[in-house]
């Protein structure tokens, strides 16, 4: 059964969905998943990447961070937070550290391979990630900077742990 003919849950849907409306595609992880196992992987391609990305977010504890961190900072760019959580979430307070810990919680999903190559791809910020920081665009991506991370994260675990000659 191809991903496309799968049929979904309505929490993976809106998950999805939430990515896409803040402009996040599977491609972008899917790069993010390249950049932090291509070495490892000669043979690594962009649709085994997709496929792993695919993969992290049939799971519901993804599909929960994602809403959960998403609408979070939907609220902060509206302005809805109370005092001093508002200011916190729109600067992305450095000792906030909530915004990682929802993201852990998707990196645990693979086993522990995941906090090293989540925490190399939170100071790296490569690709998507990078745009994601811009603070200057007016939007807020607090939590969700951290879950694509996460999710990149996440993915690349299934990778390394699949065997040579097995379905990634």
């Amino acid at each position: 059964m191809t991903e496309e003919n799968r049929k979904i849950s309505n929490l993976e849907k809106t998950a999805r969905d939430l990515l896409i409306e803040r402009g996040i595609t599977i491609q972008d992880m899917a790069e993010l998943v390249y950049y932090l196992q291509s070495k490892y992987h000669p043979d690594l391609t962009m649709d085994i990447c997709e496929y792993n990305v695919h993969q992290v977010l049939k799971k519901r504890e993804v599909q929960n961070a994602i809403i959960t961190g998403i609408q979070i900072d939907k609220l902060a760019e509206k302005k809805m937070l109370e005092e001093p959580l508002q200011t916190t979430i729109e600067i992305d307070e450095g000792l906030y550290g909530v915004d990682e810990v929802i993201a852990l919680s998707i990196v645990n999903v693979y086993g522990s391979i995941g906090f090293t190559n989540y925490g190399y791809i939170d100071k790296q910020k490569p690709g998507i990630l990078k745009k994601l920081n811009d603070k200057s665009t007016g939007e807020c991506h607090t939590f969700l900077d951290d879950i694509v991370g996460a999710i990149a994260a996440a993915a690349s675990s299934r990778l390394a742990h699949s065997e040579v000659g097995e379905e990634y």
